[in-house]
């Protein structure tokens, strides 16, 4: 750090004040109609350089990767953690993040830090997709059983199948009010309501919703009276939580030693660094340390995937 030039250091900052700006501006801006849809004599003359350019690199992004399908990120995967843009803007806010993280681990620890950052910044990410997505699927599981009585519910008052979903979308939060009423508009549109409903149950990974789907598309075949057999499958789907509830409880000793287990070596490693400076800079200035931490970091993930699957119960 001492030897480093202040040209060098103010060109990073520079650098990094700019990826910032630009995922600021062009990122996380709002989605709103665009102005050659409501005005298209005014579009050119208030487009500028930069956002025809951002635009271009985005649409290219989001065909190269709809051109690839499923991946680690997808349109369906985006979907599942309830985030509304394209998979092309959060690759470009992916790579912003990431060279504001190399410029600033460059700057405080040398070309080692900015390639351990460069690395890890984006399995962060990833990390913290699937983190929204899991946090989205599980208060969606919580939401389940009372918009299957609101549902039961505007079926007994009279209402149509479709009117008491949109009037259960209307009165739940999100995410279960956002799928009911993609429902209702796909519907509206012209799409079967039984395939609507599969695909919110597929998406969301929900074995009760989808014995939701399986009771209304029974119910469309055969008749009868279906907010009875919904009330069945209610108290069912109620059981099902309350013996979920019982295993999570008997297994949160399990998760917690994994817990535990997985962060001891990072908690040990931080606190020898605190107060011995001198061992880490063997793991971070020498090749066999670089080779170490690598192994380290296998052997970590390939444990946590491991205690992950003990402790997982499944139903």
């Amino acid at each position: 750090m001492q030897d480093l030039s202040p040209l060098v250091f103010v060109a990073g900052l520079v650098l990094a004040y700019a990826a910032l700006a630009t995922m600021v501006a062009i990122v996380f801006k709002p989605h709103a109609v665009p102005l050659s849809r409501r005005r298209p004599d005014e579009a050119a003359a208030h487009t500028s350089n930069l956002t025809r350019l951002t635009d271009q690199a985005v649409d290219t992004l989001n065909k190269g990767l709809r051109s690839r399908g499923s991946g680690l990120l997808s349109r369906e995967k985006l979907d599942r953690a309830g985030l509304k843009k394209q998979p092309g803007d959060y690759v470009l806010m992916g790579c912003a993040l990431t060279f504001v993280a190399a410029v600033l681990g460059f700057l405080l620890g040398g070309p080692a830090l900015a390639a351990v950052l460069t690395l890890l910044t984006p399995v962060g990410l990833l990390v913290f997709l699937s983190i929204l997505v899991s946090r989205r699927r599980k208060k969606f599981d919580e939401q389940v059983p009372d918009a299957l009585q609101m549902l039961a519910g505007g079926l007994r008052a009279g209402h149509s199948l479709l009117r008491a979903v949109d009037a259960a979308a209307e009165e739940n939060e999100a995410p279960m009010k956002e799928e009911l009423s993609r429902v209702v508009n796909e519907t509206r549109i012209g799409r079967d309501l039984g395939e609507s409903f599969a695909e919110v149950a597929r998406r969301t990974d929900n074995e009760d919703f989808a014995s939701i789907t399986r009771a209304i598309e029974i119910h469309r075949e055969v008749g009868g009276d279906l907010a009875q057999v919904l009330d069945h499958v209610g108290e069912t789907i109620r059981d099902r939580n309350q013996i979920r509830g019982q295993v999570r409880a008997l297994s949160a000793e399990g998760r917690m030693s994994a817990m535990v287990l997985m962060a001891l070596p990072v908690v040990m490693f931080m606190g020898l660094t605190l107060f011995n400076p001198l061992y880490s800079k063997v793991f971070l200035t020498t090749i066999p340390g670089f080779l170490m931490i690598l192994v380290a970091i296998v052997l970590l993930t390939v444990g946590g995937f491991w205690l992950s699957r003990l402790i997982k119960p499944k139903f």
